[in-house]
């Protein structure tokens, strides 16, 4: 999921560069959302191992 989050945040950084702001915000959004997913899973994933000992 990082790397998503790595490629979304590249292509934005790229796109605002050459002046596309539409496809930069877009590409800005998508690696938003995906790194609170990752969030998400990741405070799940250590709540988990905490009650399963």
């Amino acid at each position: 999921m990082i790397r998503l989050i790595i490629i979304f945040l590249i292509i934005a950084i790229v796109a605002a560069i050459f002046g596309f702001g539409g496809i930069a915000e877009g590409a800005a959004d998508i690696a938003q959302i995906i790194f609170w997913i990752f969030v998400v899973l990741l405070v799940i994933s250590l709540l988990s191992r905490l009650f399963r000992k």
